[in-house]
């Protein structure tokens, strides 16, 4: 009679919980400080003169988040504004930059690339700097345009270099189709190029919209004792004037996190698709 046995797992599946279980811990690891900040934000000062907080609140208190609301709104919406400025800039540049580099192959356009790479490699401080001379001549210090402008200098060579990778694999036929019809690149780049480029345009503002809501640099240098500062300024004053209150100082840090997280997890799906996608030509 025969004895029927039943394959045994794939070695290769046996020895891969490990992996899970390292990954599983070192996300757990980096993640950690987030939970620490939630946890402070909502732990009460006298809890807090205990030395350390309790791993999780028990008595939470909404005092800092009230704090916040009274606050640290208008820095918030200073902040708002700045990166819906920078993405709305970096995008009205980058396209079209891209869109001649990746179709319109204009000469020198290789020197002009390797520039925008070199460009990513300045240090912020010292573009910080060459700015200060500048605006100081434009009467632009301390100015909610002059901020758009150089978080801008930031986002616009990483942009063009993604747009540019991404847009170099649309088909050379809908071009060609489009040009037979009378479009001419003006109108092949609003009607076909710019639409089927949306996963590298909304990674692109991602990134011009982070890098702005995140900058300290530009607007320490820039912007610092202004009416209208960044939430990373605010956040800074704060713990500068309340150096006490670390419930209100998390707090203002959680508030400050959340247009970035909600922004992230939405377009998670076109910033995977626009990164990856320019590396897979027809």
């Amino acid at each position: 009679m025969k004895t029927i046995t039943t394959p045994s797992r794939p070695r290769r599946t046996r020895a891969t919980w490990w992996k899970t279980a390292t990954g599983l811990l070192l996300t757990g690891v980096m993640l950690f400080p987030v939970y620490w900040m939630l946890n402070v934000s909502f732990t009460r000062n006298q809890d807090m003169r205990k030395g350390h907080p309790d791993l999780f609140p028990a008595h939470g208190t909404l005092r800092g988040y009230r704090a916040v609301l009274e606050q640290q709104l208008p820095y918030l919406g200073t902040s708002l504004v700045i990166g819906l400025g920078t993405v709305v800039l970096t995008v009205a540049l980058a396209a079209p930059a891209g869109y001649a580099l990746a179709k319109l192959r204009p000469r020198g356009g290789s020197v002009l690339s390797f520039l925008f790479l070199v460009a990513q490699m300045i240090p912020g401080i010292v573009m910080a700097m060459g700015f200060y001379a500048v605006y100081l001549s434009l009467g632009l210090l301390q100015s909610v345009p002059g901020l758009i402008v150089a978080d801008s200098t930031l986002a616009v060579p990483f942009a063009v270099l993604v747009l540019t990778a991404f847009m170099s694999g649309i088909p050379e036929e809908l071009l060609q189709a489009a040009k037979a019809d009378g479009a001419g690149p003006l109108r092949t780049f609003r009607s076909i190029v710019l639409p089927m480029s949306r996963n590298a345009v909304v990674t692109v503002s991602l990134f011009a919209f982070l890098w702005s809501w995140s900058d300290f640099v530009f607007a320490s240098t820039l912007a610092g004792g202004s009416t209208h500062e960044p939430i990373t300024l605010g956040i800074y004053h704060y713990i500068g004037n309340n150096n006490q209150e670390w419930n209100a100082i998390m707090a203002t840090a959680v508030v400050a996190s959340l247009p970035t997280t909600v922004i992230l997890v939405l377009a998670q799906r076109y910033v995977a698709a626009g990164v990856t996608a320019g590396a897979m030509k027809d």
